[in-house]
C-alpha cells in the first residue's frame, strides 16, 4: 500500500479541505440524484438526506471508516412497486424497515461474529440477483430513452439518450484518473447541453426558483399514516439481503485500500449499524434508501486522501446544496431522456457486477447445485414471479428471487466452504450502485 497523503485521522487545511470534499461531492452526484429521479422522490432530500446519513455513519463507526453514502440502485423496482401499492408513504416505511434489518443483523453480528452472514449470502446467491436487478429496470431505462412526454417513440429524444450514452462510455473508458471517477456526472452534463441545443428544455422552474428554498420533506405521521402491512415487508426487506452483502464487499475492498482490517476495527457490526441508521434517517425525510458508494472508495484510492474529514466536508456541502433552491431545480430540468441513456449503461454495468462476482469468485457452472440455484433466481427475478399467499401477503419479483436463492443454498447438499474474499470488488472499477 502506498502512503496515505492524508490519514484518516488527518485533518487537511481550509483550501484543500473544500477542494477534495467537492471531489467527492462530484463523485457520488450524478447516481445519487438518478435513483430519486427514477422513482419520483425529491432530489434534493437525496441530497440532504445522503448528507445526513453519511454523517450519522462516519459518528456510529467512530470517525474510522472513511466512506460517502448515496442513493441505493437496488431499491428502486421495490419503490415503484411500494408507491403504486400504497402511496409515496408506503415506500419510506418500507425503507425504515429494511435499515431496522439492518440494526438487528448488527446485533447479531456483534454477538455471534460475522461469517455466519457470509454463508448466507454466498457469491452463487448474492451475484445472480444483483444480475436480476440490472435486467429487471432494462425496460425502464429504453422508455425513458426513447419515449417523448406523451409516451410515444420520438427520435429527438431517443437522440438525447444516445448522445448522452456515447458520452458517459467515452468518459468511463477513455478518461483518466478523477475524471474517470464522474463518467455519470460528465454523460449528464454533455446530455444536457445536446438537450439544451434540440429545445427539449424546460428552464421555466429553474427562473422561478428560490436561491433558498426549504424542501418538501415527507415526514411520517404528518404527511401519511404510518402502517406496516406484509405488502409494503415483502416488497422492501428481503432486498437487505444484496445490500448487505456489498456493503461487505465494500468494507473489504475499503480495509485493502487504507491499509486497515475495518471489518475488525471498528467492526463490521457498527458498519452495517451505520449503513441501516443512514437508510432510516433517509426514509424519515423522504428521501431513498443509502449505500456505500463505490466511486468514493475510487477516489480514496486514487488520491491516496483518507481523511474522514474530507467526507464530512462533502456531506455537509451536499445538505446545503439541497436547500437552494436553483440547484433542485436545476437538477429537476434534466430531461428524461438524459437520465434514460445514463441509466441504459448504468443499469446495465449493475447486472454486469453481479456476473463479475460470479467470475471473480470462480463459481462453476459445471456444477448442477451452482446451476439450479443461479437459474432459478434469474428466471423467478427476471420474469416477475409472485407468491401470493393472500391479497395482503405477497412476495414479488426480487424479492422471492432472493429468498428463493438463500433457501437452495441452504437446503441443497454439497454447499462449499465460504471465503470472506470471495465478496472483494475492486476499487478502481466499482462503477456501480448495487445497493
Amino acid at each position: 500500500m502506498n502512503k496515505p497523503i492524508l490519514d484518516i485521522q488527518d485533518r487537511p487545511s481550509p483550501a484543500q479541505w473544500l477542494t477534495l470534499s467537492l471531489q467527492h461531492l462530484f463523485a457520488m452526484f450524478g447516481a445519487t440524484i438518478l435513483v430519486p429521479y427514477l422513482v419520483g422522490l425529491s432530489p434534493s432530500i437525496a441530497l440532504i438526506s445522503s448528507g445526513l446519513g453519511t454523517l450519522a455513519f462516519l459518528a456510529i463507526t467512530k470517525w474510522q471508516v472513511p466512506a460517502y453514502l448515496g442513493s441505493s440502485f437496488a431499491f428502486i423496482a421495490p419503490i415503484i412497486a411500494a408507491k403504486t401499492a400504497g402511496g409515496p408513504g408506503a415506500a419510506m416505511i418500507g425503507s425504515f424497515l429494511a435499515g431496522l434489518v439492518y440494526g438487528i443483523v448488527a446485533l447479531v453480528i456483534k454477538k455471534a461474529g460475522y461469517r455466519w452472514i457470509m454463508k448466507l449470502l454466498p457469491p452463487v446467491v448474492v451475484g445472480p440477483v444483483i444480475i436480476v436487478i440490472g435486467l429487471g429496470l432494462a425496460n425502464t431505462a429504453v422508455g425513458m430513452a426513447m419515449n417523448g412526454p406523451d409516451g410515444k417513440y420520438s427520435f429527438t429524444h431517443f437522440s438525447v439518450a444516445l448522445v448522452t450514452l456515447v458520452a458517459t462510455i467515452v468518459c468511463s473508458v477513455f478518461l483518466r484518473g478523477m475524471l474517470s471517477l464522474v463518467p455519470v456526472l460528465a454523460g449528464i452534463i454533455v446530455g444536457y447541453v445536446y438537450a439544451l441545443i434540440v429545445g427539449v428544455v424546460d428552464f421555466s422552474k429553474v427562473a422561478k426558483a428560490k436561491w433558498f428554498e426549504m424542501p418538501d420533506f415527507l415526514l411520517p405521521f404528518v404527511d401519511y399514516p404510518v402502517h406496516v402491512t406484509w405488502d409494503i415487508v415483502m416488497l422492501m426487506v428481503p432486498v437487505a439481503v444484496v445490500t448487505l452483502s456489498e456493503h461487505i464487499g465494500h468494507q473489504l475492498v475499503l480495509s485493502k485500500v487504507v491499509g486497515r482490517d475495518l471489518i475488525q476495527k471498528p467492526g463490521l457490526h457498527r458498519s452495517i449499524l451505520g449503513d441501516g441508521t443512514a437508510t432510516m434517517i433517509s426514509a424519515l425525510i423522504g428521501g431513498p434508501p443509502k449505500t456505500t458508494y463505490g466511486e468514493n472508495i475510487g477516489v480514496l484510492a486514487i488520491t491516496r486522501v483518507y481523511s474522514v474529514y474530507v467526507l464530512a466536508g462533502a456531506a455537509v456541502i451536499a445538505i446545503i446544496f439541497g436547500f437552494i433552491g436553483k440547484v433542485t431545480a436545476l437538477i429537476s430540468s434534466i430531461p428524461t431522456p438524459v437520465m434514460g441513456g445514463v441509466s441504459i449503461l448504468l443499469f446495465g454495468i449493475i447486472a454486469s457486477s453481479g456476473l463479475r462476482m460470479l467470475v471473480d469468485s470462480r463459481i462453476d457452472f459445471g456444477d448442477k447445485r451452482n446451476l439450479v440455484i443461479s437459474s432459478v433466481i434469474l428466471v423467478i427475478g427476471i420474469g416477475g414471479a409472485v407468491l401470493k399467499v393472500t391479497e395482503q401477503f405477497q412476495i414479488q419479483g426480487m424479492a422471492f428471487a432472493a429468498i428463493c436463492g438463500v433457501v437452495l443454498n441452504l437446503i441443497l447438499p454439497g454447499r462449499p466452504q465460504i471465503n470472506e474474499n470471495m465478496f472483494e470488488m475492486k476499487a478502481e472499477n466499482s462503477n456501480d450502485h448495487v445497493a
